[in-house]
């Protein structure tokens, strides 16, 4: 898989085009790599791997040098190359000359200064091109309706084939196994490409010259100035305008207000706690703040020693219990668990849970009496 990023880089896209001189603010940060990334790019090297094998190409089996591969990141890249042939077969059977690709580089710097990527896979069957992408992370869901990063790669395909096939369909898919998440948006190439000329061709110029307005929102998340940003700052700030007022005090509006700006806010502290804690770390001092040992847990030096010095004093040393769920879902395999147990496990409802309006999931039912009876029982 390349490994060389755009200045302008699709997967950063919503942050420079929702706030263009971020990308300047940013340079003075480095990359933080995490083994979150880290993991990402192994599943997407399998991934790779796992659809060339079955569309008969030639291609290296990643597995032994991969140290994060199990079996769920075998299953998800299974998972993705059955969705990728779905898609591949249903446009074939309308047009016998479909065509797949794999890790296909694009270049979009006609509308992008210096814009290029990869997409992990690009099907063009008849008048439609599926541009698809894999996904390893768990902690947010991925949603493929006005994905800038996809539509970027988009455009790259659309500006390489077209000439080649009459393409006036574009669908945008998103596979993102451990939530769960397959997400399909559509539009026209003409919409594609009135997006790039309105919208990805001006804000493309002001970002590679530092210029244009600060904006702050849930872009901010993944901006490598988002510990010092004072636009970010200001925005969480606006919490002070309630004066820490307590929550009977506040109408339902105000109320709404400061849940719009919670999970921000949380998101803003905990980025300023890591870096204040950097700071001081690298020998730096903040006025009033100093670095202590936190708390830690007693811990055995030698669990087998352990075991056996308890033994031979006449105890048992080990705690039994079932295993959880997952555990035993591990130990017997999805088919077994599934014919040992399947009549002895349940799903329990959830406790209900606050959410945006827009969320997928269906409202809960008689959520007020249900949780009022709750904490009243507890």
């Amino acid at each position: 898989m390349p490994s060389k990023h755009a200045r302008l880089s699709p997967s950063s896209s919503n942050i420079w085009l929702h706030c263009p001189p971020s990308v300047k603010l940013s340079e003075q940060y480095e990359d933080q790599p995490s083994i979150y990334a880290e993991e990402g790019t192994e599943a997407h090297s399998l991934c790779e791997y796992e659809l060339r094998k079955v569309l008969g190409e030639k291609a290296t089996d990643p597995k032994f040098g991969l140290r994060f591969y199990d079996q769920v990141m075998q299953d998800s890249a299974d998972g993705y190359v059955e969705t990728v042939m779905g898609i591949y077969e249903e446009l074939k059977s309308g047009d016998e000359s479909a065509v797949v690709f794999v890790e296909q580089q694009v270049d979009f710097s006609e509308y992008v200064p210096g814009g290029f990527g990869t997409s992990d896979a690009v099907i063009i069957g008849g008048s439609t091109m599926v541009v698809c992408d894999f996904k390893y992370g768990s902690g947010v869901e991925v949603s493929a309706t006005e994905n800038t990063q996809l539509m970027c790669y988009a455009l790259g395909c659309y500006l390489a084939f077209s000439p080649i096939y009459d393409i006036t369909t574009i669908r945008l898919m998103i596979y993102q196994p451990r939530l769960s998440n397959y997400s399909v948006w559509e539009c026209s190439a003409d919409t594609l490409t009135a997006w790039a000329e309105e919208e990805l061709r001006p804000k493309a110029k002001l970002a590679e010259a530092g210029e244009g307005t600060f904006a702050a929102g849930e872009w901010c998340r993944f901006c490598k100035a988002r510990y010092t940003c004072r636009e970010r700052s200001l925005k969480n700030l606006e919490l002070a305008k309630y004066d820490f007022k307590l929550p009977p005090e506040l109408s339902d509006d105000e109320v709404a207000d400061i849940l719009n700006l919670l999970d921000d806010l949380e998101k803003w502290a905990s980025d300023i706690r890591e870096h204040a804690l950097k700071t001081i770390m690298s020998g730096s001092a903040i006025e009033g703040w100093k670095l202590v040992e936190g708390r830690s847990n007693r811990k055995y030096t030698d669990e087998q020693a352990v075991a056996t010095a308890v033994q031979n004093a006449g105890y048992d040393p080990y705690d039994h219990k079932v295993l959880g769920v997952t555990a035993m879902t591990s130990l017997l395999g999805k088919k077994k668990f599934a014919e040992i147990l399947g009549e002895l496990v349940y799903k329990p409802p959830g406790k209900p849970v606050l959410v945006r309006a827009n969320d997928k999931r269906p409202e809960y039912s008689n959520a007020k009496s249900d949780f009022m009876e709750e904490i009243e029982n507890e």
